[in-house]
């Protein structure tokens, strides 16, 4: 393992075996003695390999049941693997299920103590941090109180409080970036933030796609246990939203189509607030984007999707009908879907769109890569690359 590496896995197999029969009682067992259990085998993980270089931020995408926590586990030393190699290289925190080992009947500061050895804290570096922990956590008044009686969001608090002091080299990070309140992910949104700067590896598994494109420099999705791809966030995060793989167009793919053809897109139109056709729009005002198809059959639950990126690729948004929470059941023939833009808060120049239609599990019917456009014009001087309502006000 070279010396600048942090995290090297190399054929990573894992593999649970599941009984067809549950027999939890000692009647249950005896009365089925004679009878021989069946078991099914189910591979989580399937030959994953991943090299991470320290100080890099690498993002673990990809739907319910793909092995992402899996992965984490094996590579904390929760699990071992079934097959495969998994290195380390540096000291290693976990926030995987925030406090876990937590007792109820404890105090929230004999709980600290007991939490902080759990994540390999000794008692003079909780002595030593303990104010730090309270002040973050923002517990003070309650440090005495027993644990039953805080709200699971305070004992959450805690526990992210506690661990964060552990000053790992590297981190894995399973869904905690939204624990407490608004204020409260804030403050973690910094910590993480202040990770980055200082050069800490992080493995980051999460849902929420605007988290990963934010902190990883290269993502990897999983899919039914099985590494689909590995590569640059935006490139991959598309892939997964849209159902795409950019490796299969080249620069002289003009056109830059991919798809199974399932469900073609036949048209993109755009229109304004007047509802008349158009391509130039006015910052501020709503926009509705329809999007023509036609599938020769049956297509059951198609999720179609849009991207904006700025006329120097800058991606802008990107939003699909299953992140919306649409479900479309099933659709045939020819027909259009409209995405109703309440107000464009981009400032002015040219936009280009891509549009998408895929299945559920992200395999792609047709994607056309920016090959529509729009203007916007600019009805204010400010700068940057999109509208803030807001407004100066002065006390004197």
């Amino acid at each position: 393992m070279k010396a600048e590496t942090a995290i090297e896995i190399k054929n990573l197999w894992k593999r649970f075996v599941v009984p067809h029969e549950k027999r939890t009682t000692v009647f249950e067992n005896l009365a089925n003695m004679n009878r021989r259990i069946t078991y099914e085998e189910f591979w989580a993980l399937k030959n994953i390999n991943l090299s991470v270089a320290k100080g890099e931020a690498v993002g673990i995408i990809g739907e319910n049941g793909s092995g992402k926590t899996t992965l984490l586990n094996i590579i904390a030393n929760v699990l071992r693997s079934t097959k495969g190699e998994v290195r380390v290289n540096g000291k290693l925190t976990c926030f995987l299920e925030l406090g876990v080992g937590f007792q109820s009947d404890l105090t929230a500061r004999e709980n600290v103590y007991l939490y902080g050895a759990f994540m390999g804290l000794s008692d003079s570096e909780i002595d030593r941090k303990l104010n730090d922990i309270v002040e973050f956590a923002g517990l003070k008044k309650f440090m005495d109180t027993k644990l039953k009686n805080l709200s699971s969001g305070m004992q959450v608090r805690l526990a992210f409080s506690t661990a964060i002091q552990t000053n790992p080299d590297i981190l894995l990070v399973d869904e905690v970036l939204a624990v407490g309140d608004l204020e409260f992910q804030q403050k973690c949104a910094e910590k993480f933030s202040e990770f980055k700067r200082n050069g800490v590896t992080l493995l980051l598994v999460s849902h929420d796609l605007g988290v990963v494109r934010k902190y990883c420099d290269k993502v990897l999705l999983l899919r039914k246990g099985e590494q689909i791809a590995l590569g640059r966030s935006e490139d991959v995060i598309d892939k997964y939203v849209y159902g795409i793989d950019k490796t299969t167009t080249t620069k002289q793919d003009k056109k830059a189509r991919w798809g199974d053809g399932r469900v073609l897109l036949k048209d993109v139109r755009f229109y304004d607030k007047f509802g008349k056709q158009s391509s130039n729009f006015v910052s501020g005002d709503p926009m509705t984007i329809r999007i023509s198809y036609h599938a020769a059959k049956d297509v059951i639950n198609p999720v179609f999707g849009v991207a904006i990126y700025t006329d120097n690729d800058i991606y802008c948004y990107g939003v699909n009908t299953d992140l919306k929470g649409m479900n479309i059941k099933k659709i045939k023939g020819s027909g259009h879907i409209d995405l109703n833009i309440e107000k464009l808060t981009m400032h002015g120049g040219r936009y280009l769109l891509t549009v998408a239609v895929h299945s559920r599990d992200h395999v792609p019917y047709d994607w056309l890569d920016k090959q529509f456009s729009f203007n916007v014009t600019q009805k204010n001087n400010n700068a940057g690359l999109f509208e803030i309502p807001c407004e100066w006000k002065l006390e004197e």
